[in-house]
């Protein structure tokens, strides 16, 4: 069977395409959004999952916007309106394709920053969006560029991660944040703010969400994989209760709900005395990878490479002064590195500038060092 139009159009992701090579045995993977599976909280877990497979109730349908009691919580922790609402998804990436299929007609104007998230990419792609990029600076999105933009099209919405950027690792500028909201409220834009890295600050000031500033011209994307575990397969969306009203009708249409006994084990890990502690403990050991790679790109790579240093996330960029970034994550996997080429970031009308993105939040540190060495005899 012929399959629809805008699905031929869609690009593979690469990064699920590498994935089996990528973990194969003898491959040290610096190329998945892997969060460290030897940091998970296993004991929490465990104590949830046992608590939860006696409650009765979460294993009957449920409603589609979410478990309540997550909810409640949900609503505490992100200090929501009383006039927005929020909606438990499968996965951060579900709440992204639901804001694409509710709101988004063929060929209407967005805007993404260049580079961007390989699946935002996607997820827009196959709405048939017309995407609109603009160049990232050190301190967020170039914003004359961006007031451009605004000016010179209907643009319906601006997708965004200002917290540890991926794939670039930076954060934006508090008065970028302050900028981009006036921006968005100025042009009546939409505001999709993703944020899976934010509680992954290991140095530097805690800023506050670019949302904040313009509350009623925004909607904020919230993933627990990066702090919990990702095969949990658990987000949210949050925003005014209108948006987020659409959002659960055609959630409905796609799953009915969210697994109601994940939602249970996550509220059961989210309020446990020791949650903190485990976060704590994940932002030490993901500074400590992070330097690591630093000084080992520093001490092993050639001068012409160089990178943003970055407060928190998973991943830093490693710009190119030449080289073709698809041929040196060709080599490096003969090499036994994997890591993934930056042109895979960008939408196909836009420059790309030749880098490489790396990931340090899965492996130790000598794992680091070690991958770095191998990268060395492919430059």
């Amino acid at each position: 069977m012929q399959t629809a139009r805008h699905v031929q159009q869609l690009r593979s992701s690469y990064i699920r395409e590498i994935l089996r090579a990528a973990t194969a045995d003898g491959v040290i993977s610096l190329a998945g959004g892997l969060p460290a599976a030897d940091l998970f909280p296993h004991a929490l877990l465990q104590e949830a999952l046992i608590k939860v497979a006696g409650n009765k109730q979460v294993f009957q349908y449920g409603e589609t916007r979410g478990y309540a009691p997550l909810l409640d919580h949900l609503r505490v922790t992100s200090d929501l309106k009383t006039s927005h609402g929020a909606l438990v998804t499968t996965g951060s990436q579900q709440g992204l394709d639901l804001i694409a299929r509710t709101y988004i007609n063929p060929g209407d104007h967005i805007v993404l920053e260049a580079p961007s998230y390989l699946g935002a990419l996607q997820v827009f792609t196959l709405a048939q969006a017309n995407i609109n990029t603009v160049v990232q600076t050190s301190n967020g999105p170039a914003l004359m560029a961006l007031e451009q933009l605004f000016a010179s099209r209907s643009v319906k919405l601006f997708y965004a991660v200002p917290d540890f950027h991926n794939p670039t690792g930076i954060s934006w500028s508090l008065q970028t944040r302050k900028d981009v909201a006036k921006l968005c409220q100025a042009f009546n834009v939409t505001l999709i703010e993703d944020a899976p890295y934010r509680d992954l600050r290991f140095s530097g000031e805690h800023l506050p969400l670019v949302s904040s500033f313009c509350p009623e011209n925004a909607m904020v994307l919230r993933s627990s994989s990066k702090i919990s575990a990702p095969g949990l397969r658990l987000g949210s969306v949050t925003g005014p209760e209108e948006w987020i009203a659409h959002l659960i009708r055609v959630k409905q249409t796609s799953d009915l709900h969210s697994s109601l006994p994940m939602q249970a084990v996550m509220l059961e890990v989210f309020t446990h005395p020791e949650f903190e502690a485990h976060l704590r403990n994940v932002r030490i050991h993901y500074r400590q990878r992070y330097l690591a790679l630093a000084q080992a790109i520093n001490q092993h790579l050639p001068p012409e490479v160089s990178y943003a240093e970055v407060e928190g996330g998973m991943f830093l960029w490693l710009r190119l002064a030449q080289g073709d970034p698809m041929e040196i994550a060709k080599k490096a996997l003969e090499k036994g590195v994997a890591v993934v080429p930056g042109d895979v970031f960008y939408s196909a009308d836009d420059i790309k500038s030749p880098a490489i993105r790396l990931n340090f939040s899965y492996c130790k540190p000598e794992d680091l060092n070690a991958a770095i060495q191998l990268l060395a005899r492919v430059f």
